[in-house]
């Protein structure tokens, strides 16, 4: 069977790739839309960009009220002042909420009505040219074909697959990384993480994808530590970077499975960050689906070297569980007692956030199967862990 891999047209990354990017966005309009956050101002990022911008003669503006969890009215407001201000191309600085609403504006600003109506549906016009300049190494966004925004009026998280939401151009500069938090650090270096290994585990896995995935983890394994030890380390910030990058590239041409399908109901419901709701699945659901890949996760224990001479397939497997489960631990990875949600609310939510995981159809991409129930099980589960771990 044959397979179509996509990536973005242009990636641009190393020392100075802010700046050497300038040769292929000049070429895109004469006006770019600025989508960012806060933060991204705050921090003096896209002062930075607009200086770049100043020297190639490129006019903008500046639409900074995107959040952690963006919604369908701010991807409206978007596309109003993206027509209104005579924009013509638009850049995402930030992590995967700017790069994801950026997408989200450039396909509805080019076939009408909004962002709710393009679930599961056609794209039929091209949107305008997309720069997308990730100030996290985690979500992938910037090599991916999705979009996730959350509907404000049903709080479910509206999953968009087009290959139309491909950016033309990704620019990996680590100088943007270097004053990540370490619990942001963790949260979306884990988030890269689980894309990797859930693309490796899909049941729609390719040759390509699987090399990409591979790279992935091994350079996560490599230097996530380092990265959220010592934060100003540029080259475990941009090897980190890379490996966001390759996961999302693998993830974006073989899909995600249980994690991302559990993890999307706790951040629209609960407005968990999503690189943290996936970090807080990745143990529960890792112990479910390894009983049906013990072969690669034992491929896997010999690339990040846990796998010794003589284990088992199956010793091998658990060895990078056990490799696994370290890195959470190491990283701090919080409970959802740690973001104020009660044990009432949780489990009142748990049939809704099964069904809600179950219909996105990521899930159905694991290769053990599981059911509306089985995610119930997962999800209290996943509550009884985090009680224990506070009596602890």
């Amino acid at each position: 069977m044959a397979n179509v891999f996509m990536v973005p047209q242009y990636v641009v990354y190393g020392e100075n790739a802010l700046k050497t990017g300038m040769d292929e966005i000049k070429t895109y309009g004469k006006k770019a839309m600025i989508v960012t956050d806060k933060n991204a101002v705050d921090l003096g990022y896209v002062k930075k960009l607009t200086g770049e911008l100043g020297q190639i003669g490129i006019a903008h503006f500046i639409y900074a009220d995107i959040n952690a969890e963006p919604d369908h009215t701010m991807i409206d407001k978007g596309v109003e002042l993206f027509k209104n201000e005579q924009c013509d191309f638009l850049i995402a600085l930030g992590g995967g909420s700017p790069i994801d609403s950026m997408k989200a504006i450039a396909v509805v600003h080019a076939n009408g009505g909004s962002v709710c109506d393009y679930v599961g549906k056609a794209l039929d016009n091209d949107p305008p040219r997309m720069v997308a300049i990730p100030t996290t190494a985690g979500t992938g966004s910037e090599a991916t074909k999705f979009t996730i925004i959350a509907n404000a009026n049903t709080n479910v998280k509206m999953l968009i697959a087009n290959p139309k939401l491909m950016v033309d151009c990704a620019v990996l500069d680590s100088d943007f990384t270097l004053t990540l938090p370490k619990s942001v650090t963790a949260a979306t270096g884990i988030d890269a993480f689980c894309h990797a290994l859930e693309a490796y585990t899909s049941l729609k896995a390719n040759v390509m994808s699987e090399t990409f995935a591979v790279s992935a983890i091994k350079r996560i394994f490599a230097n996530l530590n380092e990265a959220f030890n010592n934060g100003s380390d540029k080259t475990a910030r941009s090897e980190m970077l890379l490996a966001a990058f390759e996961a999302g590239v693998s993830f974006s041409n073989a899909s995600v499975t249980i994690v991302h399908g559990m993890s999307r109901p706790i951040g629209a419901l609960f407005h968990v960050p999503h690189g943290m709701s996936n970090a807080m699945l990745l143990k529960v659901c890792l112990n479910f689906l390894k009983s049906d890949v013990t072969d690669r996760l034992c491929a896997l224990a010999k690339e990040i070297g846990v796998y010794k001479d003589g284990m088992s397939v199956e010793e091998g497997s658990e060895a990078f569980v056990r490799a696994s489960n370290d890195l959470i631990k190491a990283m701090q990875v919080k409970t959802p007692i740690d973001y104020g949600i009660t044990k009432d609310d949780f489990f009142k939510y748990i049939p809704k956030m099964s069904e809600d995981a179950m219909a996105s159809g990521s899930p159905s991409n694991t290769r053990r199967q599981p059911t509306k129930e089985i995610l119930m099980e997962l999800y209290t589960q996943l509550w009884n862990e985090a009680e224990q771990s506070k009596a602890s």
